[in-house]
């Protein structure tokens, strides 16, 4: 990997670091779109394993807030979804998973947009883990169908909680990657040269949880995933 591509990959793990320290989710929706634009073969175990750090780092943080019940019923849902995000991963081509990525960012903010509220039900939580499974196994966004269903909850609690099912999930995920032999080495190497981009992001979501709004925050990350996600379709058309 050359450095100008390093240099811009390890921005978006510092920014989407930060946002996810701050409101529960949104790395990989931010992270994730430029990885895929300027190294699609890091896709997807680059960003689940670094979202393994990221999510112990705010759950320890957070750990006050946590609704384990919650937590546990997303799990049931995610566990077998990972499985068959997993059996993605070996199937599609990388220009088809990044066409996942791209309509699943999109998909996240338009929901997000809109606006829509589901009751957090256990039926709710076991379907949108078995989502969040699914996409985030096969293209590292898992965030979006959990943040729908948590939405307008305590930041804290969202915070914690959020980060404790993406904990075991992000665990869960590489783990069957790395049976169907989607871990390389070289994406193991980025990931051990992005932890000071992963702790820095983490740190400054300490102070941006005092003085940022939750809302400010949301719609800032929703931004900067749109703005990938919309480059990453341009790449994608002209390689067509």
């Amino acid at each position: 990997m050359d450095p100008g591509s390093f240099a811009l990959i390890a921005v978006m793990v510092f920014v989407g670091s930060a946002l996810q320290g701050s409101i529960g989710f949104g790395a990989g929706m931010v992270a994730a779109p430029v990885i895929a634009l300027v190294e699609p073969d890091l896709l997807p175990s680059l960003v689940v394993m670094f979202a393994c750090l990221l999510a112990l780092m705010v759950t320890l943080r957070e750990r006050a807030h946590l609704d384990l019940a919650g937590a546990g019923w997303a799990l049931v849902g995610r566990l077998p979804g990972s499985v068959l995000g997993a059996l993605m991963v070996v199937v599609l081509p990388v220009s088809a998973l990044s066409w996942v990525v791209a309509v699943s960012v999109v998909i996240g903010i338009g929901s997000a947009f809109l606006g829509w509220r589901p009751v957090p039900t256990r039926p709710a939580l076991v379907t949108a883990g078995a989502l969040s499974g699914i996409m985030g196994t096969s293209t590292s966004i898992g965030g979006a169908p959990m943040a729908v269903v948590w939405q307008g909850q305590d930041p804290s609690r969202l915070r914690g909680t959020m980060s404790a099912f993406f904990l075991v999930g992000s665990v869960t995920s590489v783990a069957l990657l790395a049976l169907v032999g989607s871990v390389t080495w070289h994406a193991v190497q980025v990931v051990l040269w992005l932890i000071p981009a992963v702790a820095a992001g983490f740190l400054l979501s300490r102070r941006l949880n005092r003085w940022m709004t939750v809302e400010r925050l949301r719609v800032s990350g929703l931004v900067l995933a749109l703005g990938g996600a919309s480059l990453l379709v341009v790449r994608l058309l002209l390689g067509a």
